[in-house]
């Protein structure tokens, strides 16, 4: 089967697209023919480098991706060969990834494609919809009718983000760095977009909450924790899900009187269960059209290293020539 993989960290340049081994379902695995597949940042973190756990020799890269059960293995009873799914998780932790004609996955970590949903969507949906549901459902808890301040809402967690918490009834404040962008923000349902290159975005927080806002969900890698403490209402939740470098300065006193709770999401500690929950509710929005990706780029998988070239460029250097999602198709 055809693959993109490496054989040592590095460069994007470092991913080779070739022919591997067609892989077998294991015990409780079942096989998954691709029909597409999507990048994430992580994706390019641990292909230059910054491994966390052994992996496989070759590595194929790759979390997420979305096709038709093809073969199942010994234990496995969840799904049926010709069954329409979607996985994530994959690639890390030590496990094999999915930017390949076929992957062989635990079925623990896959999950079924709702009808009207295509491949594209539920790929695109995956390890960004997972993170937004744990961290706003799993963590922050955000109810109806609170109100919500996220950084970059056009981004791949982001638009995740801000329409579940549209789905639950929120109001949401979000920004964005271009007016195309924040054109994508208001057809998501953002109640109010601001441009944080051209605009005061304090002083339109203060405005939309005056009161302060129950859930301040972070994006950038170094919070200002001194802005945000002073932005938020009595026992609000701050989420984290990026900066793992990141050493700020923080605001004991302030943030404790408010009764505040900081609160980390990292989508890969997530038990087998925990993310079958969150996948369950994001198939239902998937299904009744609340949960749409924002795909920025579409390539084949043969591309994989100038895909992961592209993905670099937007998260580390901000190039802002990517808008959302870049998705694959062998």
């Amino acid at each position: 089967m055809k693959a993109a993989y490496i054989e040592e960290t590095g460069p994007p340049q470092n991913i080779q697209y070739g022919d591997l081994p067609q892989p077998s379902p294991g015990p409780g695995q079942v096989l998954i023919k691709v029909a597409a597949a999507a990048i994430n940042p992580v994706d390019t973190y641990i292909r230059n480098g910054a491994n966390y756990w052994p992996l496989p020799q070759p590595f194929i890269i790759g979390c997420d991706a979305a096709g038709e059960v093809v073969e199942v293995g010994e234990g496995a009873s969840r799904f049926q060969p010709g069954d329409r799914v979607w996985t994530t998780n994959q690639g890390l932790m030590g496990r094999q990834g999915v930017f390949a004609e076929y992957a062989a996955v635990d079925e623990d970590w896959v999950y079924a494609i709702p009808d009207g949903v295509d491949a594209e969507t539920a790929a695109a949906n995956a390890l960004v919809g997972v993170t937004a549901h744990l961290g706003l459902s799993g963590r922050a808890r955000l109810a109806e009718n609170e109100t919500l301040f996220l950084h970059g809402g056009s981004g791949g967690v982001g638009s995740m983000v801000l329409q579940m918490a549209k789905a639950v009834g929120a109001r949401v404040m979000t920004t964005a760095g271009s007016e195309e962008k924040m054109a994508v923000c208001r057809e998501l349902g953002a109640d109010l977009v601001v441009n944080y290159k051209t605009d005061d975005v304090d002083a339109a927080l203060q405005q939309f909450a005056p009161g302060g806002v129950n859930v301040f969900w972070e994006t950038q890698r170094e919070p200002n924790f001194e802005q945000i403490v002073s932005r938020m209402a009595e026992r609000g939740r701050i989420v984290l899900m990026a900066g793992r470098d990141a050493r700020p300065v923080f605001p004991v006193g302030p943030f404790y009187v408010k009764e505040l709770s900081l609160l980390g999401v990292v989508m890969f500690k997530a038990t087998a269960e925990e993310m079958r929950v969150s996948a369950e509710q994001m198939n239902a929005w998937m299904a009744a059209g609340k949960l749409r990706p924002q795909i920025g780029a579409r390539m084949p998988l043969a591309e994989a290293a100038a895909a992961h070239q592209l993905q670099e460029e937007n998260t580390l250097h901000q190039a802002g020539t990517l808008t959302g999602k870049i998705v694959l198709t062998p």
